[in-house]
């Protein structure tokens, strides 16, 4: 924001800037799912590799994870709406790249540019939303809007790439973002002013920075490798173990830097800690629901990726519904009441979703779960938004957004190398021991969405005893930021 603007004048063009901002973090987040349907296509006219096939997606997830919190940090030191053009170009661009693939490497290199993209151009749009909206309740209505259209990028994934795969081809999910893309570029520059946190004469630390960004990736590429090898392979013990020193790294140069650019004063705050931490509980089962019902479909159903994509329509509309409900309860009861009837509800809709066998049907058990999880989840996302920047100031006001969004992609991750692992590893025995494949394919996912609504269940009781009872009102970063810069 500029820096003539006084702290009790709101921007008129803030809502406009809320829509093309939220528009775009649709688009990232939906990039996360929308290759699950498409992949048996992809490999077949690209020639991938069943284990190169994976880093279609794992690539995405690995760049992204690993950058959120330097994205974050960067965009509040060189200036978040930059940072966001910054990151969305970069996305365009990958997303050109990807549609025109020619080979398996020249597609998995566009995505792990995409992934980079995402972390630039994510917390930045968050950093703009807590600044553009000082006014805590209209704060709180914006960060619900944001939080759950986001949500539904990640729900819709299924939906557009079943569509597009079937009746175009699958490099049309990719080509797709670019009009969003230039769009933006074009708009957000009218609607939205550059703002910056103030560094005075102290250089900046990047050390730190490089060191956890570093430690997150190697973190992550170990949740990744564990989908194929054992959790005592050297695959996975090395990356995980090296991640973790480079964060003891990070937090021992942090704690002695005069100028972290990530301050450990910044993961005092027990609310926005609780509401990180249980965010991997939550996206760990969120994003394995997606990947295996979408396997159970297919594989086990013999349904289309059509009839697949088209099937997630009702969690469009209860998702919806959520957001709606969570946004106008929040003001009333406060964040901890509100996130806590999310993860319960998230819970039953899993356990609903558990029920399905070979002889399922979409309306007695499919539907149902997913309902309710729609629901239950679209209450959740606005309660994480504010609960993840509740006294934030205009310093950190990006960085309290990558690290929030960095807990999201590192609990898919988390979701994919344990649920999802979890039921193909349990498939796998079963059909050794002698069970119809399809039978003992069922009975692994029915296991993971139920492990998924335990997961559920403890990160409710982690909220209810250990997050404080706050209506989400942070401080005014505005008027913060203009008073640090007077």
């Amino acid at each position: 924001m500029s820096l003539n603007t006084t702290p009790s004048a709101a921007d008129p063009r803030r809502w406009k800037a809320l829509a093309v901002l939220g528009l775009i973090q649709f688009m990232l987040v939906l990039d996360v799912t929308v290759v699950n349907v498409a992949l048996p296509d992809i490999q077949m006219d690209l020639g991938f590799t069943r284990a190169g096939l994976s880093w279609v997606v794992n690539g995405y997830v690995l760049m992204a994870g690993g950058f959120l919190l330097l994205g974050g940090r960067l965009a509040d030191v060189f200036g978040r709406r930059r940072l966001f053009l910054l990151g969305v170009g970069l996305f365009a661009i990958a997303s050109a790249t990807c549609g025109a693939a020619m080979n398996p490497s020249m597609l998995v290199v566009s995505r792990f540019v995409q992934g980079a993209g995402e972390a630039l151009a994510a917390p930045a749009s968050l950093g703009l939303i807590a600044l553009l909206f000082p006014d805590p309740l209209e704060r709180m209505k914006a960060l619900g809007i944001w939080g759950g259209i986001a949500g539904l990028g990640g729900t819709s994934g299924t939906v557009i790439s079943g569509v597009l795969t079937d009746l175009a081809s699958w490099r049309w999910i990719f080509l797709i973002n670019i009009p969003v893309a230039l769009a933006a570029l074009l708009i957000v520059p009218r609607l939205v002013s550059e703002s910056r946190m103030e560094q005075g004469a102290k250089r900046p630390d990047y050390w730190g920075a490089l060191t956890g960004t570093a430690g997150l990736i190697g973190v992550v590429d170990a949740l990744i490798s564990a989908a194929n090898h054992s959790w005592g392979s050297a695959h996975v013990l090395v990356p995980l173990l090296g991640g973790l020193a480079l964060l003891g790294v990070m937090i021992a140069i942090e704690g002695s830097s005069d100028a972290p650019l990530i301050p450990l004063s910044f993961f005092q705050n027990r609310t926005r800690v609780v509401s990180n931490v249980t965010t991997l509980f939550f996206s760990s089962s969120f994003f394995t629901y997606f990947y295996l019902l979408t396997l159970f479909e297919q594989q086990v159903l013999g349904w289309s990726p059509l009839k697949g994509g088209l099937s997630y329509l009702p969690f469009g509309f209860s998702i919806g519904a959520g957001i709606g409900l969570g946004t106008a309860l929040m003001p009333k009861l406060g964040v901890k009441p509100v996130m806590t009837a999310g993860f319960f509800g998230c819970a039953i809709g899993l356990y609903l979703t558990s029920t399905i066998s070979t002889q399922t049907s979409y309306f007695g058990h499919i539907m149902p779960g997913m309902i309710v999880l729609g629901l239950a989840s679209g209450v959740s996302f606005p309660a994480f938004g504010n609960a993840s920047l509740h006294e934030v100031t205009g310093q950190d006001s990006s960085l309290a957004s990558g690290v929030q969004s960095a807990f999201q992609q590192i609990g898919g991750a988390l979701g994919l190398a344990t649920l999802a692992t979890l039921a193909l590893r349990h498939a796998h025995h079963s059909i050794a021991a002698g069970v119809l494949p399809s039978i003992a394919t069922t009975d692994g996912f029915v296991l993971a969405f139920r492990v998924g609504a335990v997961m559920c269940v403890v990160g409710g009781i982690l909220v209810l005893i250990f997050l404080e009872h706050v209506i989400a009102e942070p401080r005014n970063p505005l008027a913060e930021e203009l008073a640090g810069a007077a």
